[in-house]
């Protein structure tokens, strides 16, 4: 698989095998035995490998490149590995109700920690509490996720964001809110604008002005939901400007001077 790859890559990269040898400080025999499986390259060659290629490691050694179509390998040489537009097979665990509905599952607080390694595993998602929302589309896949933290009011902090599965991130509308499911970070709720023409990456905003606006490259993504609606357990506070206030406690005075007029007894009477 390795001798092949590279033979593939090093074709399409229009260089020779004195080249590649030159640049990295290898003869054209000991890499020519690369090519032709005659010998294994060490970690050392190897990572040398994936970065004059510009592909990632593991994509170098598991992966057979000479099956993939151009687009492919064009996003893989620019850094973007995952399949954005989810034309492959990505899986997603589910569970389904008596009548074979698709459930909504919460992932609790409990959950959150480990949902990073586990939003595939069947076993993991099928302990998951589960509910129905009947106003939902049938035909779309939800989820509903914890929510931490102050950085976007008005969603508070225990509060449960509803959110619809998004299998093509190109379809990321800017500016609107998404649950990110990220390998360093867990689960996120952020906006979200694309950056996949610029650095292969999505910038995550807070509505809290607080918090500085960050990028996460697509690789880092597992996962990524459109926001639904939110579940919250206190009333959102409403803020009043001072004229507001002041207006709003005239017409007060107004209407309870008005009833008075209506309900009290003139004494002169």
């Amino acid at each position: 698989m390795i001798g092949s790859n590279l033979k593939f890559l090093r074709k399409r990269k229009k260089v020779s095998q004195e080249e590649i040898a030159t640049k990295l400080g290898l003869t054209r025999s000991t890499y020519s035995g690369y090519e032709n499986g005659v010998a294994e390259p060490n970690l050392e060659n190897l990572v040398k490998f994936a970065e004059f290629f510009s592909i990632s490691l593991d994509k170098l050694v598991k992966q057979d490149l000479s099956k993939l179509n151009d687009r492919d390998l064009d996003q893989l040489s620019t850094g973007i590995s995952n399949d954005i537009e989810g034309k492959k097979l990505r899986i997603i665990a589910t569970t389904v109700d008596a009548d074979d509905n698709e459930n909504i599952e919460l992932v609790s607080e409990k959950a959150r920690a480990g949902y990073t390694s586990g939003f595939a595993d069947p076993e993991f998602i099928s302990v998951l509490p589960t509910f129905q929302l009947p106003f939902l589309k049938k035909d779309r896949k939800y989820r509903t996720f914890p929510i931490k933290g102050d950085s976007m009011p008005p969603v508070s902090d225990g509060s449960y964001v509803v959110a619809e599965y998004l299998e093509n991130w190109n379809s990321v509308k800017d500016g609107y809110p998404y649950i990110v499911v990220t390998k360093d970070d867990g689960i996120v709720f952020k906006v979200v604008y694309k950056r996949l023409e610029d650095n292969q990456s999505f910038q995550l905003c807070s509505t809290n002005p607080l918090y500085e606006p960050y990028e996460v490259h697509a690789n880092d993504i597992v996962e990524m939901w459109k926001f639904v609606n939110y579940i919250a357990f206190d009333m959102p506070t409403a803020e009043f400007t001072e004229s507001e206030l002041t207006k709003a406690i005239l017409d007060l005075q107004s209407d309870v001077k008005h009833l008075k007029n209506i309900y009290i007894p003139n004494d002169k009477n």
